[in-house]
Parts: structure tokens; C-alpha cells; sequence
């Protein structure tokens, strides 16, 4: 009885948490003729139809939305595993005056939200002409660089070099190795799964970020995708089925993404769990 009412609550758990992506699904695959606020509600369709996610890919340039997002989402990734290692590497295996205080002040910038520092950066890229007014290179990086490095970044590639044994350096170092060749060949490779976690990390919280996106960018042709399947909506009528169908297409990178690196993820978010 235990066990059976441990799978219960396991599965209504599992319901809870891909109910609403069933219901988008069901929602996009919905006919015409069909009615999407009938009561009681039909789950499944009547007569199934793909015309949604062909109509959504007519409708809006949805070609450039995954472009621009793709472009944002990947540097905003090699930015943030390149400069998270820089900053967590000498942290976690040098010593040195002011170090707890420089790593508690990068702690800390994890407790301030974004909407508080929002206006200083949006007058910020204003001054460096960081938007896409000055072209869709300047709205790229006007994108890409308040997001290049966090304070979570560090903290979590630190956690994941501080459990390494300290002998792999000192056998580099009689070797011949200076401190970047012993990061490069030595560190690096060994957490591996912790730097693919904070990749998917990354991706995931830069692909559907919708508020920075939405203040830089201006020109249709510039938008991302959450601030692209916008346009599916206007002030009097919204076709709920085209929106339906746009956010699945704008979810299947992530899902593509997060599968492709699956097998780095539990080991990489298990990383520094115990020591450190």
C-alpha cells in the first residue's frame, strides 16, 4: 500500500507538471471548426491538423525570429562558460589576499533582480549605441553582454573545480605546465558534465527571455522569438491556436538541446554537492 500510493502521488505529480504542455499541444493540433474554450473541455482532437504550425510559420518570419535567438542564445553561452571558468578557476584553486570577499561579493549579486538594475543597463547600451537601431549586430550584443557572466555561473563552476584533488595540479606543475595549460588540460575535462549543466542553464533562461529582448529591440525583423510570437496577438482577437502552435516550435530547440546533453545533467547539477 505504501508503495502503491508512492506511485499516486508520483503521477499526479508527473500530470501536475505536463498537464499545461499537453493542453498547448492538444491546442495546436486543434481544427478550425473546433472550439478551444468548450465546456467541458476536449483533450483530444477531433480532427487532428498540422495547418497550425504551417500557418504560424506563414504568418510571422519565423525563419529570423529562431535566428536572432539562436545567435543571442549561443554566444550568451560561450560567454558565460568562458568567463564563469576565468573567474571561478583562481577562486577555487589559488589563494590569495581578499579572496572569501571577492567570492561572497559575486554571491551576493545573485540577491539583486534584474528589474533593479534594468534602466542602468538599458541607459548604458543606450550611451554604446547597444541597440538594434545602430544594426542587428549592435542589438546582438546588446543582448548578449549584460547576461555574458553571473554571479550563479561562478558560484557553480567554483563548486564543481574546489572537489578536484589538489595532487592533478602539482603533478601539471612537474610537469611544466603554467596555470592555463593545467585549467585547459587537466580541470577542464574533468568537469565537463558541470560546465554542459551550466550550458543547458544558460540556454534555457536565454532562449525564452522575453522583458531585455523587448526593450532593445525595435525593428520586427531583430526580434527573438518570445518577443516574435507576439505579433500572433493584437489589442481586439488572438488566434490561440497559432499562438499554441508557435510556442511548441519555439520550444523545440531547448528540448533538442537539453537531450542532446542529458547525459552530462545529473551528474553536473550533483557536482560540489557534498564538498566545497
Amino acid at each position: 500500500m505504501k508503495k502503491t500510493l508512492q506511485y499516486v502521488v508520483l503521477i499526479l505529480l508527473v500530470l501536475a507538471a505536463i498537464g499545461p504542455f499537453l493542453w498547448l499541444l492538444s491546442t495546436a493540433l486543434k481544427g478550425p471548426s473546433e472550439n478551444i474554450f468548450a465546456y467541458p473541455p476536449q483533450f483530444i482532437p477531433q480532427h487532428p491538423t498540422l495547418d497550425n504550425f504551417v500557418a504560424v510559420w506563414n504568418k510571422v518570419p519565423m525563419l529570423w525570429f529562431f535566428i536572432n535567438s539562436m545567435v543571442v542564445t549561443l554566444l550568451t553561452i560561450f560567454f558565460n562558460i568562458t568567463l564563469s571558468v576565468l573567474a571561478a578557476y583562481p577562486l577555487a584553486r589559488m589563494r590569495f589576499k581578499g579572496q572569501g570577499a571577492i567570492f561572497f561579493s559575486i554571491l551576493a549579486t545573485m540577491m539583486i533582480p534584474f528589474q533593479v538594475l534594468m534602466i542602468p543597463l538599458y541607459l548604458i547600451c543606450l550611451k554604446l549605441n547597444l541597440t538594434d537601431n545602430a544594426g542587428v549586430l549592435n542589438g546582438w550584443l546588446g543582448l548578449v553582454l549584460p547576461f555574458a557572466v553571473s554571479g550563479f555561473g561562478i558560484f557553480f563552476v567554483r563548486q564543481a573545480l574546489v572537489t578536484l584533488p589538489k595532487e592533478l595540479e602539482e603533478s601539471a606543475v612537474l610537469d611544466g605546465c603554467n596555470s592555463l595549460q593545467i585549467l585547459w588540460h587537466v580541470l577542464l575535462p574533468l568537469i565537463r558534465p558541470t560546465l554542459a549543466t551550466l550550458a543547458v542553464f544558460a540556454f534555457m533562461a536565454t532562449w525564452g527571455e522575453f522583458l531585455w529582448p523587448s526593450i532593445i529591440l525595435s525593428e520586427p525583423s531583430h526580434f527573438t522569438l518570445p518577443v516574435g510570437l507576439v505579433q500572433l496577438q493584437s489589442a481586439f482577437s488572438s488566434d490561440w491556436k497559432l499562438i499554441a502552435a508557435g510556442t511548441l516550435l519555439s520550444m523545440l530547440p531547448v528540448l533538442v538541446f537539453f537531450f542532446a546533453l542529458q547525459r552530462y545533467f545529473v551528474t553536473g547539477t550533483t557536482s560540489g554537492a557534498v564538498k566545497g
